[in-house]
């Protein structure tokens, strides 16, 4: 909390820190992913498509990402079930079609 340079002068390896926590994170939610399947990348995707639109308001962004998860789950599961009509497609796919790019433009825009 006091920053790298005093995480340094007490002896911690911050470069190493930072590479070893960024695994760690990767490695839980890819766990968290893989226990509750590729619909709960949606709880991922739409608390930042809340971001971009509420901006900072934390209460709005909540409620918003609530009845926007379960609105969004509804479009994709109508729409896998109507695109290729006798057959249907899974959901994660059309979560990762929205998701996957979200994700692509939040990174490249910092």
């Amino acid at each position: 909390m006091l920053g790298e340079r005093h995480a340094e002068a007490l002896g911690v390896n911050v470069s190493r820190l930072r590479i070893t926590l960024l695994f760690l994170a990767s490695a839980v939610t890819a766990v968290a992913v893989t226990a509750a399947g590729t619909i709960g990348f949606i709880g991922l995707v739409v608390p930042h498509l809340m971001r971009l639109v509420f901006g900072s308001l934390h209460k709005a962004v909540l409620i918003s990402s609530a009845f926007g998860g379960g609105i969004l789950l509804i479009m994709a599961d109508t729409t896998a079930r109507t695109i290729i009509s006798p057959a249907e497609l899974p959901v994660g796919v059309l979560t990762a079609m929205i998701g996957v790019p979200l994700f692509l433009y939040l990174l490249l825009r910092r």
